[in-house]
């Protein structure tokens, strides 16, 4: 038979996890796809509690602020531009963005203690890293999450090299031996700066993983999402309108390889009634005579 595919071969999770694993999952829109998937399928998962994140330093940060708890003050919150008249941190996706500061505050404090709480509560960090840019306030120094519509020439943008973002994951798998971290990146591209940055982007993503998971053997794992949508699914028919995304069909072939790689066959057993019962929780009955 001729093959119409070059099927990437994944092999099955090191990590040992299970159903009973808690999990955290961060990261660009992405991993609030496979968030969402895991929520269906019965899995207790605490998905991007600050919202949507790309840059690995972003990603580090969310980390040690769930760990920590500490509150988010007036210190934090920031006007957006552009005339948005709302008010959001640059630790946040805009999608957490208020009308007034202590809206913003309310709900970005919620949501930490209930980050938190799951944070302790996790055996399992996945991270979906999106991009090796990233934007440094200049008046700050902060690296942001997002530059919340605001003036370009705040910001400085940077693309991280691959030893700056395995130095600081390795910082962060470090700080939490009791945790076992799944790493992934995005198989959505990024194309600012045309297909070679991205191609230089996510190579520095995918070098810094690497490296990461030979340093901590049996604590850290890589999911090739990135390669099976770019070598398995090599067909525009996988993608959503933009060319750019990964579409509906493309995620749930991705949720099931993921699933494949990381359960057993009692477990998937149970993920797959799990969906399906939420699938029909989904559909209301037909009240008409």
């Amino acid at each position: 038979m001729i093959k119409l595919q070059t099927p990437v071969e994944a092999g099955k999770c090191s990590l040992g996890i299970g159903l009973d694993d808690g999990f955290i999952v961060l990261g660009s829109c992405f991993a609030d796809e496979m968030g969402g998937r895991m929520a269906a399928g019965g899995l207790k998962a605490c998905v991007n509690p600050f919202g949507t994140l790309y840059n690995p330093v972003s990603v580090c940060n969310s980390v040690t602020r769930m760990s920590a708890g500490v509150p988010f003050t007036e210190d934090d919150c920031v006007e957006m531009g552009a005339g948005a008249g709302l008010i959001c941190s640059f630790s946040h996706h805009t999608s957490f963005a208020r009308p007034t500061k202590e809206e913003f505050l309310e709900n970005a404090n919620s949501a930490l203690k209930e980050a938190s709480e799951a944070f302790g509560e996790a055996s399992v960090v996945m991270v979906t890293l999106g991009t090796s840019w990233c934007f440094r306030h200049l008046k700050t120094g902060e690296t942001v999450s997002n530059c919340l519509k605001r003036d370009a020439a705040e910001f400085s943008r940077e693309m991280l090299d691959w030893e700056t973002t395995s130095a600081l994951l390795r910082r962060m798998v470090s700080r939490f031996p009791e945790k076992k971290f799944i790493f992934t990146v995005s198989p959505i591209r990024h194309l600012a700066d045309g297909a070679h940055g991205n191609q230089l982007s996510k190579s520095a993503l995918l070098m810094a993983v690497d490296s990461v998971c030979r340093a901590f053997p049996g604590r850290t794992d890589y999911f090739p999402s990135y390669e099976i949508l770019l070598d398995e699914l090599r067909d525009y028919r996988f993608y959503a309108e933009d060319m750019v995304h990964p579409s509906p069909v493309a995620v749930d072939y991705i949720w099931k390889r993921f699933c494949e790689w990381a359960f057993n066959a009692r477990a998937l057993e149970r993920i797959t009634a799990a969906e399906k019962a939420f699938r029909q929780s989904l559909h209301r009955p037909n009240l008409k005579k």
